[in-house]
């Protein structure tokens, strides 16, 4: 579970209900997969779906992870 949206970085902690996931576990908000990405993952071009949320028992057992994955669309555009 990631901790934030790879396109704006907003945090997602593990119970939000406002993250969104594709079939790779590629990580995004809401706002930044349902708006400017149009519901589809810059990565793979895979759907998305609402991320599921683990419970405090099973985030001590299983905690998620901390690294954050930030790719803003600018970083792109810097590379080439």
């Amino acid at each position: 579970m990631r901790p934030g949206c790879e396109r704006c970085d907003a945090n997602l902690p593990p119970g939000s209900t406002d993250a969104r996931i594709c079939s790779f576990e590629c990580t995004y908000c809401s706002s930044c997969a349902d708006g400017p990405l149009a519901g589809r993952c810059p990565n793979c071009g895979g759907d998305f779906a609402q991320r599921p949320t683990r419970t405090e028992k099973l985030l001590e057992t299983y905690p998620a992870v901390t690294t954050r994955t930030y790719n803003p669309p600018e970083a792109s555009k810097l590379s080439n």
